[in-house]
């Protein structure tokens, strides 16, 4: 088959073929240059009429296989197609450490087993148009590490986060395969009464999950938010430290007001304005406040006399200086209590007053536009995803997660985000995401409850965000850079790769692109996937529905990958317009 070879250049050699081997026979094919102690391993990528041109990928020494070359057969080297040993080393075998990819297309549906701790160690990216068979390799993907017969993954935590339930066909019926597993969804459609629903419990969020809740900004509101959660981590307790704390705050407010060079139609405004948002049964416009002789409603005492002052000055300065105290030392931190919305808005009321933003039109902007939208969540379905019944810790709440209401452990937890807008599912993403960081670094023994974040439409969630300058940091690339450390892992899932954010694109490791045709799309990923070529890029343009390029660490080298079928497949078929829309007239 191969008769010559006419160059070798740095990374390729120019090899002329007899004239009855077809290109199609041998494109992609692996060879092997035989050179004394020298095997190089070669990738043919181009045919034109009797010379192929074949690409260097490595070397076997020592029957393993090593990416890259130093050295470079010689022109009197000898060329054969790789045979099943060596291919074996490529391909991998089936172990227990082992699980199967899918099948080689280019040598006879040969299958391709990967380590799994290379897969699942590793963030992962896959890329891929509507209709390439994306969905159907990660429906795939996942249902073959639950089906290896010896040793089973009990232990996996594998949570998935998509905008449709299309995924819960492919894996509700996990149990048939070992009924060891199960499987888990919750979801958004507060009108779904069958499947649970979403629900957060509001006292693990901190300052940075609101931040993304609330669509923060200015880097002002951050200060805000946190004087928030110390005053709901105060007055949710209902006792009478909080209730002293919550007189303390009122009157304070009106004694600022009551001292500024305002006029007094502004300044009663503004003292009613306080009254109505924050009242305590002492601190409200229609308590009684004891004069001499008589008694009068708080809200009569800023009536207005001829002379423009308030009929009772004297008597409602005193009153309200009653109960101001100065001295006290209050709790100025934060501690988990249970808490619902509506005390997270009254605390946010009074943050209002407090700090002097009353008084500051900058600042008391901002705060109104974190208080609209808080408002907003607090009267909509959403409220409903924070409203948990009672106090419970981050370990019970994971706990809850994975297991059912027959106390069985439960491996895929899917979590679908319907009918929300992409602002709501993007800040959900991020606070579960948050939480899982965080749970996993509180954990004792370092990387001893791995989990999985599959991020389906990844691009709706995993973006530059205004985050990184709000808070500093983007919660999707604090766990790209750390989180393999502490075992959670982020597999992008998407078919719009130039929306993602570059910084976690770039500490992914593994990557399984289906077929791509948008040309903005391939230049990105040329320039940002590492390891990347032309060849590969060139190879997934005439992919197979189905079929992807695998490369990274799972791989020795980058192959056309054929998935199988899953079974039973997930629900991401487009929808049969010949069945709905038509009709067949009666003869």
């Amino acid at each position: 088959m191969f008769k010559q070879i006419l160059s070798i250049n740095k990374n390729n050699a120019l090899v002329i073929i007899d004239n009855n081997v077809f290109s199609e026979d041998i494109l992609n094919y692996y060879v092997i240059f035989e050179d004394n102690d020298k095997k190089i391993l070669g990738e043919i990528s181009e045919v034109d009429q009797n010379q192929v041109k074949i690409n260097f990928l490595g070397e076997f020494i020592n029957n393993k296989f090593l990416s890259g070359i130093i050295r470079k057969p010689s022109l009197n080297s000898q060329i054969r197609i790789i045979n099943d040993e060596e291919l074996k080393l490529l391909i991998g075998t089936e172990t227990d450490n082992n699980m199967i990819l899918g099948l080689s297309p280019l040598y006879k549906n040969a299958p391709i087993y990967i380590d799994i701790n290379d897969m699942f160690s590793n963030h992962t990216a896959i890329f891929g148009n509507t209709g390439s068979g994306k969905t159907f390799g990660v429906s795939r993907l996942v249902q073959n590490l639950f089906t290896k017969k010896n040793i089973i993954p009990f232990y996996s935590n594998i949570f998935i986060f998509n905008s449709t339930n299309e995924y819960d066909n492919a894996f509700s019926k996990i149990s048939e395969y070992n009924p060891n597993f199960n499987y888990k969804m919750f979801t958004s459609n507060t009108n779904q009464s069958k499947t649970p629903l979403i629900k957060i419990p509001l006292w693990h969020l901190t300052t940075d999950d609101f931040a993304n809740l609330l669509d923060v900004t200015d880097y002002s509101q951050i200060n805000i938010i946190d004087k928030m959660l110390i005053y709901v981590s105060a007055f949710a307790k209902d006792d009478e430290y909080s209730h002293r704390y919550k007189n303390h705050l009122i009157s304070s407010a009106i004694i600022s007001v009551l001292y500024t060079n305002q006029t007094s139609a502004r300044i009663r405004d503004q003292i009613f304005n306080i009254l109505t948002t924050c009242k305590t049964k002492e601190l409200n416009l229609d308590v009684e406040i004891q004069g001499v002789g008589y008694t009068r409603k708080l809200r009569k005492c800023f009536d207005i006399d001829s002379k423009g002052d308030f009929v009772e000055r004297l008597l409602v300065t005193q009153y309200i200086e009653g109960f101001l105290e100065p001295d006290t030392k209050w709790n100025e931190e934060y501690e988990p209590v249970f808490y619902t919305l509506d005390n997270l808005e009254e605390a946010l009321n009074f943050t209002l007053i407090s700090e002097g933003l009353l008084l500051n039109e900058k600042y008391y902007a901002e705060a109104i536009a974190l208080k609209v939208k808080l408002h907003t969540i607090c009267n909509s379905s959403y409220k409903k995803f924070f409203a948990y019944d009672r106090f419970i810790t981050l370990n019970q709440y994971f706990n809850e997660l994975i297991i059912t209401k027959e106390n069985k452990r439960c491996q895929i937890i899917n979590f679908v985000l319907e009918d929300i807008d992409d602002r709501m599912a993007k800040a959900l993403v991020k606070i579960y995401s948050r939480l899982i960081f965080k749970f996993a670094r509180s954990l004792q023994e370092r990387g001893s409850f791995p989990i999985h974040i599959m991020l389906e439409e990844a691009h709706r969630y995993v973006q530059k965000d205004f985050d990184i300058q709000t808070l500093g940091y983007n919660i999707f690339e604090r766990i790209a850079k750390e989180g393999r450390k502490y075992g959670v892992i982020i597999d992008l899932i998407t078919q719009r790769p130039t929306e993602l954010s570059e910084n976690v694109l770039s500490q992914c490791s593994n990557f399984l692109i289906f077929k791509i045709n948008h040309p903005t799309d391939l230049d990105y990923i040329e320039k940002m996937v590492p390891n990347i070529s032309s060849d590969i890029i060139e190879k997934q343009k005439s992919l197979q529905s189905g079929t992807c390029i695998a490369f990274g660490k799972m791989m020795k080298l980058p192959m056309i990958v054929k998935m199988e079928l899953p079974s039973p497949k997930p629900s991401s078929a487009s929808a049969n317009i010949y069945e709905k829309w038509m009709y067949k007239l009666n003869k």
